[in-house]
């Protein structure tokens, strides 16, 4: 309950560069992300708690799976579905995830890749090439490491330069919005993949144009 917690997060990037840590802006926060909910589910679940209080009863989801899941034989990136697939050596997916790919600012790539890393807290550079929508400055900066850093809890690395599969300081938005053009997951999901990942695995992106061309007319 002490934290340290990040009370104040800018939403811009340059000023995010200032801060020391990108933590949990509070208890609730925190204890949302552990529990894979939405603060406001987690407020449902437990009325009139004020998440200020060791010790404090809390009503959450069963989170456990049991035994930490095995190495994965690749990984599929459907575009179109907005998902990320873990599949076993027969093509079976083992895990599915939802995931924001891409964006017409800079869209995820296609082909095939491979995971070239496993990153756990992440700090995030930023390169004044990428020109993001909001960023003002010419100059190259570094945002340190937290859950609310703009790749969250970790960074798989992909054998794409500047590309990876990574956390998201707002796990409500997965699915719902794009990126910029890396596979957003939220931290926990992320974290999960990265348990299961390892160098070398292959990562390929099911994209949307050339499925569509398979199809039979």
């Amino acid at each position: 309950m002490r934290g340290p917690f990040t009370k104040r997060i800018p939403a811009r990037l340059e000023r995010m560069a200032r801060l020391s840590r990108l933590g949990y802006r509070n208890a609730a926060e925190k204890l949302a992300e552990r529990f894979h909910i939405s603060e406001p589910l987690l407020q449902r679940l437990n009325p009139g708690i004020g998440f200020r209080k060791a010790g404090t009863k809390l009503l959450v989801p069963d989170i456990d799976r049991g035994d930490p899941g095995a190495a994965i034989a690749a990984v599929e990136v459907d575009k179109e579905a907005r998902v990320l697939r873990a599949l076993d050596p027969s093509g079976k997916a083992l895990a599915v995830y939802p995931a924001s790919i891409g964006s017409d600012e800079k869209p995820a790539p296609s082909g095939q890749a491979e995971v070239k890393r496993v990153v756990h807290n992440p700090t995030y550079h930023y390169d004044p090439h990428f020109a993001f929508k909001g960023v003002k400055t010419k100059r190259p900066f570094t945002i340190a490491a937290g859950p609310n850093n703009p790749v969250g809890s970790i960074w798989i690395d992909l054998s794409i330069e500047s590309y990876g599969i990574h956390g998201t300081p707002e796990p409500g938005k997965i699915g719902k919005t794009f990126s910029h053009g890396c596979i957003r997951l939220t931290n926990w999901d992320a974290e999960d993949l990265a348990s299961m990942v390892q160098k070398g695995t292959k990562v390929t992106f099911k994209d949307e144009m050339a499925d569509a061309g398979d199809k039979p007319m």
